[in-house]
């Protein structure tokens, strides 16, 4: 199942931003038994929505709703200024790259738009891969601290965070966001979070990986996992992918996961 979601400033609703981004298509995976959460999957720079879903399909958790939507297309500084499916503009995948605050926070307004609508019952959480993941993780530091990088309150309260061969944007905030709210540092502390990534990845560098989770965990991200994986490059595996499900499983308190 799919459908069309549409253009909204960063920020979300909750005030203006400079820029308008035309999202693409939203891709739903319904769960096969009983509903228990609901996450949205955030695909890398130059993808769609749809290969991650046609995944999804195939894994044994049958309790977990998938809403992979697709990223605006637009120009991406790193190729030259070419437009590619992008959660936000990068120059450089590097520790101290200039980020996209606009369009970090316009991404994850999107997420916790799609969220928005979701039972009260139902746990929430987001995962992606690579500039997916680096959504995902800021999605992350927005619900711990409160608000998005632009100031604006963020509405959703997460329950688990998943991030595959990606790194944190704005690390060197980090700190003065999580301790700048009053309830920053026990939502650090609680929040779930698994992050994997393979040595050999030659896009985002493992060290920049293994730095962002020492950085989260600095920060007071105490229930944080880190799984790194010999040979792996820019892709995923069965045995990575085996992982993230009898995680979820455990941090969600999922009824568990069957084998097909």
């Amino acid at each position: 199942m799919s459908y069309h979601s549409t253009s909204m400033n960063s920020g979300g609703g909750n005030g203006a931003g400079r820029r308008n981004f035309e999202f693409g298509r939203t891709h739903v995976v319904r769960p096969k038994g009983r509903h228990q959460a609901t996450i949205v999957w955030l695909h890398g720079l130059g993808d769609n929505g749809s290969s991650w879903s046609q995944l999804f399909e195939t894994l044994p958790l049958p309790n977990i709703k998938w809403i992979c939507p697709t990223a605006p297309t637009r120009s991406v500084s790193l190729f030259g200024g070419f437009p590619y499916s992008a959660w936000f503009d990068v120059g450089e995948i590097s520790e101290n790259a200039a980020d996209d605050l606009e369009g970090l926070d316009a991404s994850a307004a999107h997420v916790a738009n799609l969220l928005s609508t979701e039972p009260p019952n139902i746990k929430l959480g987001i995962g992606g891969f690579s500039m997916g993941a680096a959504t995902a993780l800021h999605s992350a530091v927005c619900h711990v601290s409160g608000r998005y990088a632009n100031g604006n309150v963020y509405p959703i309260n997460l329950s688990a965070i998943v991030s595959l061969s990606g790194w944190l944007p704005c690390s060197s905030a980090l700190r003065n966001r999580i301790e700048g709210s009053r309830d920053g540092i026990r939502r650090a502390a609680s929040l779930p979070l698994f992050l994997c990534h393979g040595r050999g990845d030659d896009v985002v560098a493992y060290e920049l990986g293994e730095k962002s989770a020492g950085a989260l965990s600095a920060a007071g991200f105490r229930n944080l996992i880190f799984r790194s994986y010999n040979g792996l490059g820019h892709y995923t595996v069965p045995e990575e992918t085996d992982e993230v499900c009898s995680w979820l499983t455990a941090n969600l308190g999922l009824e568990g996961f069957r084998f097909n």
